[in-house]
């Protein structure tokens, strides 16, 4: 048994027999904690309030709570800061001045868990994570001999992240000199967005967030520095920071690059440019927005092998796969992709562009924008400024002779008539739609002003989907699920049922995570679905004969491949509960 549970039984905090009974229920001894918290017999306050006490005692490191993931650091961290009359700090929540750690060794910032924050004439904060650690504030104090050392107290991770973040903007130290004696040298700003030093830059900021897995990368003027961001199975890390100085040349170059105009920096702009990144060629859509400090810039990477992707390498299931492939070879009709954004609808409507595209058939698409370029496909760019909408492309496109149409994403009510007349004069139709499930784009197209009867003639199939992080392979372990949420899931798994997750390692970033897989539902519209849509019936009707039909849901999809183990469980109920 862990050792603070062993403690709390001996002051009589928590009593043997209430340990015993979670015990002969054949949970683990190393989570009996966990469960007394859970259960109520000691709430996570008082729990919390015990440990900052001892540790304040010195009867136990700050380091043991390294040992229980289910109790909170910052929460401990905030009270022990709180007993010691110190100030505790969320550096995410504040803009850091950088230059502070330029003064003193990385190695002994590392050693001691510390960052400095802020300095002014008298005294410098530094952010440690052991605020007792009285080694670590003398180590610390002899680097800024002559200043009152102000002692705050951060999170280890965050610290960590931190002076990782340093550590990339040493990496790129000596680029970033190179930078700035060019810009001091050339006093015209035409010569300036030339320099070669800028490209350079700009070679190493993509290498390295296509090498990190990013799908976006975000660069960012803040007060004081400049960030770039990348998007890495849908969360946002921090890829480097530069001082403020840099963000005017990458900013001009990158604008170059994209055919914008360098001068406008008061209205968004959009463009695209394409580049080779190793030895692989990329298409990067870059779209520009005035913000307090500057211009927020983002590039979507566009990896042009993504969009030759096959469905069911997407991590689409065998079943889910026969079911949409039995659409997809209706001679019309309309099948809809939906799901919220950044669920992956884009990639899985390319998807379906594959298994459609051959010599026989003309397919053409409509998008906004055109993300990736295909063979033996027609590809329109909407262009509204030019009187160019989704309407007015569709009405064009049926005068062209087509047997396939992609419409890029649904959004009125003009643009889904011209599609299910489409539909229901002999062409496939494959387009997107924002709703959370595949039944509820039925009463989303009434709501649009689609007659039922229409709605049932034109639909072949619906699917809805969304995307969840895939557990990195090189760190999987089996996850200990608590007991209520078990109780939760019981309807949707076996007995005993195992469930897996990434404890984090070097190679996924410590995320636990690697890449992402899709989740699924795919409804066919069978003749009987199709007469109770032609009635109007409600949701609950239509998707009982779905599930006598043999339909399964989104959630259990999920469950599934956790079960697997895929993904987490946690991560299923993030984005399909």
């Amino acid at each position: 048994m862990d050792r603070i549970t062993t403690d709390l039984i001996a002051n009589g905090s928590i009593m043997k027999s209430q340990v015993d009974r979670l015990l002969s229920k054949g949970i683990d001894p190393n989570l009996i904690l966990r469960d007394i918290t859970l259960s109520g017999f000691m709430t996570m306050d008082r729990l919390v309030r015990y440990i900052v006490e001892q540790i304040r005692l010195g009867t136990y490191e700050l380091s043991i709570i390294d040992d229980y993931d289910y109790i909170n650091e910052a929460v401990v961290l905030q009270k022990l800061a709180d007993e010691l009359g110190l100030i505790y700090i969320d550096l995410d929540s504040i803009d850091m001045d950088y230059k502070l750690t330029q003064k003193v060794p990385l190695a002994q910032l590392k050693k001691h868990n510390a960052l400095p924050i802020s300095e002014d004439d008298m005294s410098v904060t530094i952010a440690f994570n052991d605020p007792l650690n009285i080694e670590a504030h003398e180590g610390i104090q002899r680097l800024f001999p002559r200043k009152i050392l102000k002692v705050a107290v951060a999170t280890k991770k965050q610290i960590h992240a931190y002076l990782y973040k340093v550590e990339l903007k040493d990496s790129v130290k000596g680029l970033v000199k190179k930078i700035r004696d060019e810009l001091n040298s050339i006093n015209n700003i035409e010569e300036q967005q030339e320099a070669s030093s800028i490209l350079l830059l700009i070679d190493v900021v993509l290498k390295s967030c296509i090498n990190g897995r990013a799908s976006d990368i975000h660069i960012e003027p803040t007060e004081k520095n400049c960030l770039v961001r990348g998007r890495v199975d849908g969360k946002l890390t921090e890829m480097f920071i530069f001082e403020k100085d840099i963000y005017p040349p990458l900013a001009s170059r990158l604008k170059l690059l994209a055919n914008l105009d360098i001068a406008e920096k008061r209205k968004p702009q959009d463009g695209r440019f394409s580049t080779s990144v190793g030895t692989r060629e990329y298409d990067f859509r870059i779209s520009t927005l005035p913000i307090l400090y500057g211009e927020s810039i983002v590039m979507r990477v566009l990896d042009k092998q993504k969009a030759l992707v096959k469905l069911e390498d997407a991590g689409m299931d065998s079943m889910s796969y026969q079911k949409l492939l039995k659409g997809l070879q209706a001679p019309y009709g309309i099948i809809l992709v939906t799901g919220p954004t950044g669920s992956g609808k884009t990639t899985t409507l390319y998807g379906a562009l594959n298994e459609l595209r051959n010599i026989e058939d003309k397919v053409i698409t409509v998008e906004d924008p055109v993300e990736y370029r295909m063979n033996l496909i027609q590809q329109v760019q909407v262009n509204p400024k030019v009187g160019l909408s989704f309407a007015d492309a569709l009405r064009s496109i049926l005068r062209q002779d087509p047997d396939k149409i992609m419409i890029g994403e649904i959004r009125d009510q003009e643009t889904l008539e011209i599609a299910i007349k489409a539909a229901l004069t002999g062409h496939l139709v494959i387009s997107t739609l924002h709703t959370n499930d595949a039944i509820s784009a039925i009463p989303r197209m009434v709501d649009m002003g689609i007659q039922h009867y229409l709605i049932s003639g034109a639909l072949v199939a619906i699917q809805a989907q969304r995307l969840v992080r895939k557990i990195c392979p090189k760190c999987k372990v089996e996850e200990q699920v608590p007991p209520s949420l078990l109780e939760e899931l019981k309807d949707y798994i076996p007995e005993k049922a195992k469930f897996y997750t990434g404890s984090g390692c070097k190679e996924c970033n410590d995320s636990g995570f690697m890449g992402r897989e899709m989740i699924c539902e795919v409804l066919n519209i069978s003749e009987e679905i199709s007469s109770l849509i032609a009635k109007g019936s409600s949701k609950e009707a239509i998707l009982e004969q779905a599930l006598k039909e043999g339909f399964v849901n989104i959630f259990q999809n999920g469950v599934n491949k956790a079960l697997d183990g895929v993904t987490s469980v946690k991560e299923i109920l993030k984005v399909a509960k």
